[in-house]
């Protein structure tokens, strides 16, 4: 893509961030999913505004595009942020096979206004034992009597 139409789309992502700000509605993060040179979706960080912690600008913007073309997988399309995707926005990015990430701020930047997420890098590298989130196994068979239904499921489809 050229840096033109790059820039075009961060700029929208940043918009969105700056205009959450000055209107009260959250976080300063916005997003825009684009596919094939053109904005498929776009969102700012909802977070406060939908009572919701899962509703960043990132997992948003990407609710918005699955929704926009009715699939799940976003493969061909790229996210413009306007800061480095936290560990649940990329984990989401990932799933949803988004195949390009561009950014303004860095995590760096985010953690010097309170929103740091070096707690979550370093559980995930943590065995489960040590984590500060107390992690145990329930009904392990129940659960797995369930993942051995979806096995044979007709209705199964990867994803």
């Amino acid at each position: 893509m050229e840096k033109e139409a790059i820039e075009k789309f961060m700029r929208m992502a940043i918009a969105l961030s700056e205009q959450n700000v000055k209107q009260n509605l959250g976080g300063p993060f916005g997003a825009v999913v684009v596919k094939d040179g053109k904005a498929i979706a776009a969102s700012a960080n909802r977070v406060i505004s939908e009572t919701d912690p899962t509703a960043h600008a990132e997992v948003s913007a990407i609710r918005l595009a699955c929704k926009e073309l009715n699939t799940i997988d976003l493969s061909g399309c790229e996210i413009y942020t306007s800061c480095e995707p936290c560990p649940m926005c990329l984990g989401a990015i990932y799933w949803a096979r988004i195949e390009k990430i561009y950014y303004a701020n860095t995590q760096a930047d985010a953690a010097r206004i309170g929103f740091d997420d070096q707690l979550i890098y370093r559980e995930l590298s943590c065995d489960m034992a040590e984590r500060k989130l107390a992690f145990e196994q329930v009904l392990r068979n129940e659960g797995l009597a369930v993942f051995k239904l979806w096995e044979t499921s007709a209705f199964k489809k990867q994803y």
